[in-house]
């Protein structure tokens, strides 16, 4: 009988066990696999750490559990047992991360277990399609949508703050006055994975490639003018997007959606996206 020993810590030596559990579902690691990919385990390089579930006397390599702990807590995979490790590591320390998410069941587990000491949450989204896309998109692409300049920061971040607004409750701005969020924006621009569509100087569609691992795109902070909604701006554009992953950077596309926003499920669904899981956030 195997015994619970504890999550541990994994190291540049458990990479080959790592990129296992993380080849074998792409589009949902996609978040861990595009930090893994640059810089392999060690946790400065990595921005977080990597925890296994340790069953004492296994023998096999294969990891029973992996959760990745840094901005984002993140849960890849792990029974109940796996799930009660992480949660007692987790709980060893202050929280960091903003948010718990990743696949559903591993995270409304997770969060089962962390409930207690760390709740009540901000929101608990239980149930976000995760959808892909790997082949051309079934809809026009919108042919003005284009990669962001950094000298078009200025005009891109209210379009940017308006959607973390909209999307996840909280301004970002808040704490430093924004230093932090204009860094991780600009960031995105200059690697070329801030995408827009300008009329007359103003942005009136926006999104973003957030995590790009060797296999796939992770799109996210789609967005669409309140005044210019219902013209088909979103669809044609997150389409331009898509297509962007698939036919130039030769990746998958993914992205995941709330439930609830029947008209973005809609909207994904026309473009040729399915999906392929299902994920859980909890935003604290």
């Amino acid at each position: 009988m195997l015994r619970l020993a504890g999550a541990r810590l994994l190291g540049d030596r458990d990479y080959p066990a790592v990129r296992a559990v993380l080849a074998a579902d792409p589009v949902a690691s996609c978040m861990v696999s595009a930090r893994v990919e640059i810089a392999g385990l060690d946790p400065w390089r990595l921005g977080g750490e990597l925890w296994a579930a340790d069953y004492r006397g296994a023998r096999s390599p294969r990891l029973p559990g992996l959760c990745f702990s840094g901005p984002n807590l993140i849960p890849l995979r792990g029974n109940a047992s796996a799930l009660r490790s992480f949660a007692d590591r987790a709980l060893r320390k202050q929280r960091i991360c903003s948010s718990l998410v990743g696949p559903s069941e591993q995270v409304l587990g997770l969060w089962d277990e962390l409930a207690t000491e760390w709740g009540p949450a901000r929101e608990v989204r239980a149930d976000q399609p995760l959808m892909a896309l790997r082949g051309q998109p079934a809809v026009p692409v919108d042919p003005q949508v284009r990669p962001v300049r950094p000298d078009e920061l200025d005009r891109y971040l209210p379009a940017a703050i308006a959607m973390f607004i909209e999307e996840v409750g909280v301004d970002p701005r808040a704490g430093d006055g924004g230093a932090s969020y204009r860094a991780r924006v600009a960031e995105l621009i200059a690697g070329g994975r801030a995408f827009a569509r300008f009329e007359a100087g103003e942005v009136v569609f926006k999104a973003e490639i957030g995590a790009l691992s060797r296999d796939v795109g992770q799109i996210q902070g789609v967005w669409v003018n309140p005044d210019k909604r219902g013209r088909g701006l979103g669809t044609a554009g997150t389409a331009a997007v898509a297509s962007r992953l698939v036919n130039s950077m030769g990746r998958t596309a993914s992205l995941y959606v709330n439930s609830f926003n029947s008209p973005a499920l809609a909207s994904y669904r026309r473009i040729g996206f399915s999906q392929v899981g299902r994920y859980a956030t909890v935003l604290f």
